[in-house]
């Protein structure tokens, strides 16, 4: 079906213009972009409204196979697409593990018949993650991963990480790096600190994630592979990632909504929904990972969405697992919490959410708007502002750190291929 996107406000962060334009869509590509276009087909009126390109998402967990109570391919596409997302990353630590062809195979298959938007699964480091063998890299690459990662741990044994770097600069995938020393970190519910302490929670210090963080960056550095570093928490982590940029290492870094919008005193309620991993951290540390965001030395905004059932989360604090959802809410935290904050404008949004994620996967013909490519969109109304509630969540878990509060901005209309795949 063809599609004539009217009056809308353009962004485009490849050429880092941002202008009032029509965009006309044939079958599943943009066919033109220009001013006072006409054509014999539906029209969707944009006045007012933001066109981005699709949002692409580096790091999720869709929970299959093995925990499709959590989540189901089709559940977490229809949230992913309802917060404008045409591209998500699906991390490994499924059950079984993707670190084979035939469980990537699966993903892929069960996410086409949804014909809502590209899942890309992430392959597994080390068979079944124990950290003691490497995966078949060669394989996941051919089934289709252009990513591995340990999500969920760390590989502890550098020598077994230096090796899966080395392969993997070989073969061309992205070597994706949780950082977190378990000795550290383990029983930890929550930042260490006076807050922790206040609470009577156990605590997890930053150097867990900064400790491991340099070890990373070193072997990247060794090695000459590309790196990206997953969901940073700290200042201290931003000031080691900033350094090794200026070495000339091969490293990108992402940081979730949460730790844009929210710190540790977020914790103090005991709502479930705070324990993440890493934790929330200190108004320090959010502050230096907002001006990281703002002077690129963060180069993605992910959600790390982390959907639990909710017998789960109503646990105790200390039994409750850790992870909250964010496909739903990540453009309007970003927008709630750094375009009206004027941090950064929509050109830079549209870079951490769309162009970024896809130049670091090599995704050619995504993170922009172009003519002759594939229409991948997302049209936002920048003005509406709306309350986060539960019946209104699409993700079949519905374990939010956001819920309950007011966001600005909210995606209207994702079209993917051509094709209006949610509309609010």
């Amino acid at each position: 079906m063809n599609l004539l996107i009217k009056n809308g406000l353009v962004v485009d962060p490849l050429s880092a213009k941002a202008e009032v334009c029509d965009i006309l869509i044939e079958k599943s590509n943009i066919a033109k972009i220009g001013k006072n276009l006409n054509s014999e087909t539906k029209v969707i009126d944009a006045s007012g409204k933001v066109i981005l390109p699709g949002l692409i998402d580096m790091h999720a967990h869709l929970r299959v196979p093995g925990r499709e109570d959590e989540e189901t391919i089709l559940t977490g596409s229809q949230a992913a697409v309802k917060g404008g997302f045409t591209t998500i990353m699906c991390m490994p630590n499924t059950n079984p593990r993707i670190d084979n062809a035939s469980v990537v195979d699966l993903i892929k298959k069960e996410g086409d018949k949804t014909g809502l938007l590209d899942i890309i699964p992430v392959g597994a480091i080390t068979k079944a993650q124990e950290g003691k063998e490497l995966s078949e890299l060669a394989e996941l690459k051919d089934a289709g991963c252009l990513a591995v990662s340990e999500d969920g741990m760390s590989v502890e044994n550098s020598h077994l990480l230096r090796c899966a770097l080395e392969y993997s600069k070989m073969l061309g995938l992205l070597v994706i790096s949780h950082c977190e020393e378990k000795s550290l970190s383990h029983g930890g519910l929550m930042h260490e600190n006076l807050v922790s302490t206040r609470l009577g929670l156990r605590g997890i210090p930053d150097i867990a994630e900064t400790i491991v963080l340099a070890r990373d960056i070193e072997l990247g550095r060794f090695t000459g592979s590309k790196i990206h570093i997953a969901h940073v928490s700290s200042a201290r982590s931003v000031d080691l990632i900033k350094r090794a940029k200026d070495d000339g290492v091969d490293i990108t870094a992402e940081t979730c909504p949460h730790y844009i919008a929210l710190n540790d005193e977020a914790v103090a309620a005991f709502n479930t929904n705070t324990k993440i991993n890493p934790p929330l951290r200190t108004e320090k540390d959010r502050q230096r990972i907002v001006e990281a965001i703002k002077s690129g030395v963060i180069d993605c905004i992910a959600t790390d969405h982390a959907p639990h059932n909710k017998a789960e989360k109503e646990l105790e604090y200390n039994l409750a697992p850790f992870g909250t959802i964010g496909f739903e809410t990540a453009l309007s935290v970003a927008i709630t919490a750094l375009l009206e904050n004027k941090i950064i404008d929509w050109i830079q949004l549209a870079r951490l959410m769309s162009l970024n994620p896809a130049k670091r996967l090599g995704l050619k013909d995504k993170g922009f708007i172009k003519e002759g490519i594939e229409a991948n969109l997302v049209i936002v109304d920048p003005r509406n502002e709306w309350v986060v509630q539960e019946e209104d969540i699409v993700s079949k878990s519905k374990n939010s750190v956001f819920m309950d509060r007011k966001l600005k901005g909210s995606v209207e209309i994702t079209i993917y291929k051509g094709k209006v795949v949610f509309k609010r």
